[in-house]
């Protein structure tokens, strides 16, 4: 008995800044628990391509790397069980990010919202639209989709004003495959609503933007001296206080249960003074953090061994990269002379030009496939789908079964003719025999 297909899952953390409590609960902290679903295949990385556009400090960036590899391994991730690696370690990245600015259209890439909020900002300073604006920012989107695609990612948990950038992907995915033939997943944005968004020692959100962070794996005393810091109200003790738009309580809310956090809420209501509700704060994310804060202060004492697991994570990483990556240079003509058609020094070893399946959207709004020969006849033509995975996953049942797929699934092809139905019948046994 087969198992089903696990889902693949893919997230980053970009290196430009020392991981702090945000980071935590918002990201590293659920990362950690998703990679114990036995259902899912995850792969995790440090976006340090991504951080040059960001940040022209070598050293942070380096120093960025070297926190969030030890703070995700130090939070739990076992690197023996994902795919952890550092995005620079694939160098079939930056070449595939190439393959999809060929297929990207500039005005989808100029909908992109850090492209558009660096020109509202040059318009309201009254400077030149494109003012600071690198080609680096403008190709984020280009390079963040090659991050998923390369990996055929299924689910990628982003943040809403993420969702943008899987969306995109999804379309560069879709022309490519329209071109080339099927041979990208389209990936869908996982949205975490329960994920807590931390205020920072300000109020306002926890970001290094605003100075307003308490780092991650700061020692007790500083963690403490941190939160005796946060702003509060001028409520004296034994004065009520609101649980509302406390920022206090909104952190602490995000380490406790709900019986410790009903236990707080009550205390506020009692009048609970602000040194002491901060000293349990204070209590309560040592008690979660400080076990961790041992591995994190080893590891980063140990760059060497940091070094060890991304490079080892990175090959096993490349396992899948370097072979779709030939095959996508084969699919779009980057090829060895040899093997072009009619040359008879091509190797009988090698792999055949197979037919591919072209998925594409029409302009009624639906969904259509056909499965081209190499030679560029149309052997099957499908009927419209509401949505692309109605279609992909026809075109999967035929890739996967061939025949016996197609004699149950004619009513997707209308205008099947005997003639091409052999010739589809011997194209997708040829597809299975080689895939």
């Amino acid at each position: 008995m087969t198992s089903a297909p696990r889902t693949r899952v893919l997230t980053g953390i970009t290196t430009t800044g020392t991981p702090h409590l945000g980071n935590y609960v918002g990201a590293i902290r659920p990362t950690v628990q998703a990679s114990r679903d036995p259902g899912t295949d995850g792969f995790y990385f440090l976006a340090d391509y991504h951080a040059l556009i960001k940040c022209d400090d070598p050293a942070r960036i380096q120093r960025s790397t070297m926190e969030i590899a030890a703070s995700w391994i130090a939070a739990g991730l076992d690197p023996d069980k994902v795919t952890f690696y550092r995005q620079s370690d694939i160098p079939e990245i930056p070449e595939l990010t190439w393959f999809l600015t060929c297929v990207t259209g500039k005005g989808l890439l100029n909908r992109a919202h850090a492209y558009k909020a660096a020109m509202d900002k040059n318009h309201a300073a009254g400077h030149d639209t494109d003012a600071d604006v690198t080609a680096g920012l403008f190709m984020y989107p280009v390079l963040m989709g090659a991050d998923i695609l390369m990996f055929k990612a299924h689910k990628v948990p982003v943040g809403r004003d993420q969702i943008q950038h899987i969306e995109m992907a999804r379309d560069m995915a879709s022309s490519f495959n329209h071109l080339y033939g099927e041979h990208f997943v389209l990936p869908e944005a996982v949205v975490e609503e329960s994920v807590a968004l931390l205020p920072g020692l300000d109020g306002r959100k926890m970001s290094k933007s605003y100075d307003n962070t308490i780092p991650l794996f700061a020692p007790a005393a500083q963690l403490r001296k941190l939160i005796m810091g946060i702003v509060t109200d001028s409520k004296a003790p034994g004065e009520p206080k609101s649980t509302e738009g406390s920022a206090l309580f909104q952190i602490y809310q995000a380490f406790a249960s709900n019986e410790e956090t009903a236990a707080l809420a009550k205390a506020y209501a009692e009048g609970i003074a602000w040194g002491d509700a901060k000293q349990i704060l204070f209590e309560r994310i040592d008690r979660e953090v400080g076990p961790m804060r041992e591995k994190y202060e080893a590891l980063i004492a140990n760059p060497a061994e940091l070094d060890r697991i991304l490079l080892a994570g990175a090959e096993k990483a490349r396992r899948l990269a370097t072979p779709f990556i030939r095959e996508l240079r084969q699919a779009v003509g980057l090829r060895p002379l040899a093997l072009a058609s009619g040359t008879e020094s091509a190797t009988k070893d090698e792999k055949p030009a197979l037919s591919t399946f072209k998925q594409y959207r029409e302009k009624d709004g639906r969904f259509y496939f056909k499965l081209v020969t190499p030679q560029g006849q149309v052997l099957l033509q499908s009927v419209g789908f509401d949505s692309p995975r109605e279609a992909g996953q026809l075109i999967a049942r035929l890739q996967q079964e061939g025949a016996k797929a197609l004699s149950t699934g004619k009513q997707h092809f209308p205008d099947l003719s005997l003639d091409n139905e052999r010739l589809a019948t011997q194209e997708l046994e040829k597809i299975i025999q080689f895939k």
